[in-house]
This record gives C-alpha cells, structure tokens and sequence, in this order.
C-alpha cells in the first residue's frame, strides 16, 4: 500500500497488488472555477502596461546617439588631414553643442513618446 491507496498486502485476494490510475474519472476543476476580472483588476493591469519610461535609460540613450555623431564627425575631420589637436577640439565644441541642445524639450505625443515626424538630426 502506497500513500494509503491499494491493499494492505495482495496475499490471498487473488490480485497481484498493482493499482491503477482510474483515467474514466472527472475531476472537478478548473473548468468550473471560471474568475472574471473585475473593472478594479483591469484598471490595475492597465496602469501597469502604461507606465513611464526610465529617465536614465533615455538619458544614455540620447548619449550614445551624441557620441556616435562626434565620432563620425572625427572621422570626417580626419580623413580631411587636421591634426589630432584640432580634431579634438572640434569634436569637443560640437559635443559640448549637442548635450546643450539635448536640454530643450523635444515634441511629443500623448504618451510621452517623441514623434517620428520631427527628427532631433534635423533642429541641430
């Protein structure tokens, strides 16, 4: 007998002892128990979807985008024959213009996201 399922010993029962699963047998479950989300669950559920993007991560985000542009830029100034002096201090300017643009605000939508159809490439 295994967890208190089948005989105590199949000696003189003309059985070997083997118990079987009863797979004919419906259990009750979860078929019934249907829960409905009430208006208080779905209110919640969609504060959590809409909620407010990082502010670091887009921070960084507008960053990664500067100095992307600078190393381009030192790439151009390069290849154009300046010394490393002159590039550097040029993608220093440009640089230290672009974060100070980057403070201004930027149009966006009603949920905060910016609009594709002003591209900040184009104010600078």
């Amino acid at each position: 007998m295994y967890n208190g399922i089948g005989l105590t010993t199949p000696r003189g029962s003309g059985t070997n002892g083997h118990v079987q699963r009863n797979v004919a047998f419906v259990r009750p479950g979860k078929k019934d128990n249907i829960n409905y989300r009430t208006e208080d669950d779905l209110a919640k559920l969609d504060a959590q979807s809409n909620r407010q993007p990082n502010q670091g991560i887009l921070d960084h985000e507008r960053k990664r985008k500067i100095e992307v542009k600078c190393a381009e830029l030192e790439e151009v100034l390069e290849s154009q024959g300046l010394s490393q002096d002159e590039v550097r201090a040029k993608v220093e300017l440009y640089r230290t213009k672009l974060m100070d643009h980057g403070t201004m605000e930027l149009p966006k939508d009603e949920f905060g996201r910016l609009l594709r159809g002003t591209v900040a490439s184009e104010a600078l």
